[in-house]
């Protein structure tokens, strides 16, 4: 549905009018993962920073999450679902191949004549490579509302074995509600990136049943190098947040917050030390819900905005990266509420 748009204050830019997030409502703890592994409440909090991550349940889909984060995200800014022009979701873990994902969301909001297609942008940086495409979708003026959920259950994936993806994955959703601002350039560039040569640092393996491989069925598991993740986070992701700001004009010490993939709470609070930036100005959120995935960056946002960490004209670094390795930055110049002209139906 579109409408028109008070003609007195001009549109500046593309901003996030409001964050929804969902997670799954059972929480695993670490007490309980030292009961199926070989592991300790000491080595998780130490080594990786978390303390419990959510996992969706059997009743509980990709497209569950995504309604949650959408309906939340709308919630917060006074509209209804159906007032959305277009629907993006990101998802690595559809609920099934075909139709998209946005398909459901938008079937079970009873949500008609909008429409949504889905984005794979492989999982971790698709925090940043779904809000470019929204981004662009919006500056395209075909569209004046468009929501982007990000989304997956990529517990569900763990090696039933690997008792460090059990302690570090977790599942959830979070949406960007994006409209025109007025308060200034809102969303800036974002810049993408992918390092096809760490193709296998981070991939879901399709496990061959009776010695057969069937490229579009059975047993999907994920295969991590932990290393690997780990260096090019700290020795790449560096070089490439140089870049970001630079491109968009901005130094470091004039962000208020960098808000990064939260791969784990240690990893990210060492991201932020090698960048020479102080500690208060990382968010982390992956110590109560663990990596979310592509959501984790947006969930981390919300946190910010919701704690009170974040004001009208601030500028905030978001990062997202993971398996391709994909890799995205842009700088966001905060919009208010009272950026966003009123429309009128």
């Amino acid at each position: 549905m579109t409408g028109s748009v008070d003609s007195t204050r001009v549109p500046t830019g593309v901003g996030i009018r409001s964050i929804g997030v969902c997670l799954p409502r059972h929480e695993v703890t670490n007490a309980q993962l030292v009961e199926r592994f070989d592991t300790s409440d000491a080595w998780m909090r130490e080594r990786l920073g978390i303390t419990g991550r959510r996992i969706a349940g059997p009743d509980e889909f990709t497209s569950d999450l995504a309604l949650g984060a959408l309906e939340d995200a709308c919630k917060r800014a006074g509209v209804d679902p159906a007032d959305i022009d277009l629907l993006i979701c990101c998802t690595s873990t559809p609920d099934h191949m075909i139709p998209a994902v946005a398909a459901l969301v938008l079937r079970k909001a009873q949500v008609h004549g909008v429409p949504g297609f889905d984005v794979n942008a492989g999982g971790c940086a698709g925090g940043l490579f779904a809000l470019d495409v929204g981004h662009k979708y919006m500056e395209s003026g075909q569209y004046r509302r468009v929501a982007v959920v990000v989304a997956d259950t990529v517990a569900q994936l763990n090696d039933p074995d690997d008792r460090t993806q059990h302690a570090i994955f977790g599942d959830g959703a979070a949406c960007y509600l994006l409209e025109h601002c007025t308060g200034g350039p809102g969303i800036g560039r974002t810049v993408l990136g992918t390092d096809p040569g760490r193709y296998y640092t981070a991939y879901i393996e399709r496990v061959a049943e009776d010695g057969r491989l069937n490229r579009f069925s059975g047993p999907n598991v994920t295969r991590m190098d932990g290393k690997g993740v780990k260096d090019f986070a700290l020795h790449v992701v560096p070089g490439f947040v140089d870049e970001v700001t630079a491109k968009a004009g901005v130094a470091l010490d004039e962000l208020e917050l960098i808000v990064t993939h939260q791969a784990n709470p240690t990893l990210v609070r060492e991201l932020i030390r090698r960048l020479g930036q102080p500690a208060g100005k990382a968010v982390v959120v992956a110590d109560r819900f663990g990596n979310t995935s592509g959501s984790s960056v947006v969930i981390a946002l919300a946190e910010a905005e919701r704690t009170g960490r974040l004001a009208p004209g601030d500028k905030v670094l978001l990062l997202g990266f993971g398996a391709g390795m994909n890799y995205g930055g842009t700088v966001v110049h905060w919009c208010g509420r009272d950026d966003f002209p009123q429309r009128e139906w």
